[in-house]
């Protein structure tokens, strides 16, 4: 069964430990569809690469998760609490508009 591509956000992406998810992602090939590179104001319109392809920095809002599935945070602790409830939210409603297919287990 071939895995589903998600959209994955990585805020704080343009920080030593954002781009380690990167690589992480990367070398895992980690089924990613799109990938949302957000970071504070001051690294909006900076360049990220990802396999293989250039991407641009958005702003982190509470508004950067409408269309994720997975979203990772390594920007400080104090942003990770004022915006990790809005992408958590985000992402459940993704999941009820766009139920996951799971194949049956069998004993």
């Amino acid at each position: 069964m071939k895995k589903r591509k998600l959209n994955v956000a990585v805020a704080g992406v343009t920080g030593a430990v954002g781009q380690e998810m990167l690589r992480v992602l990367e070398a895992r090939r980690f089924p990613v569809d799109q990938l949302i590179p957000l970071a504070s104001k001051r690294s909006t319109g900076k360049r990220i690469g990802f396999k293989g392809n250039r991407y641009t920095v958005r702003e982190l809002t509470k508004d950067s998760f409408a269309e994720v599935d997975i979203a990772l945070f390594s920007a400080g602790g104090g942003i990770s609490k004022e915006y990790a409830p809005a992408a958590a939210a985000a992402t459940r409603r993704g999941r009820a508009r766009t139920p996951a297919h799971h194949p049956s287990r069998s004993s």
